[in-house]
């Protein structure tokens, strides 16, 4: 027991690392996810799944998928995350899709 009070302890007392110098200013991460039910309340419902492809003529890969559940772990880029979603609340969202010319 008085192990582990003595990493509590060590552990409380490291001091977090120094910020590296650089010229830009300091970047921040801010995490957003939608809670609830369902993304899509009324937008196009008689479809399975809703995705949009847009063609853009100057893309670095021929097919990027940009997420719109809010739920990928790659975000914004979509894993697939929204049909796990899908499947548990009945929704029918999916992922923007910007293909190459």
């Amino acid at each position: 027991m008085a192990s582990m009070v003595g990493v509590g302890l060590s552990f409380g007392l490291i001091s977090p690392p120094k910020p590296l110098k650089t010229n830009h200013p300091t970047r921040r991460m801010v995490v957003v996810r939608a809670e609830g039910g369902t993304i899509n309340p009324e937008i196009r419902k008689t479809e399975e799944k809703v995705v949009d492809a847009v063609v853009v003529t100057e893309l670095a890969k021929p097919l990027t998928a940009y997420c719109r559940c809010w739920r990928s772990g790659t975000f914004p880029l979509c894993d697939g995350a929204h049909a796990k979603h899908n499947k548990a609340t009945g929704d029918n969202v999916g992922p923007l899709l910007l293909k190459k010319q």
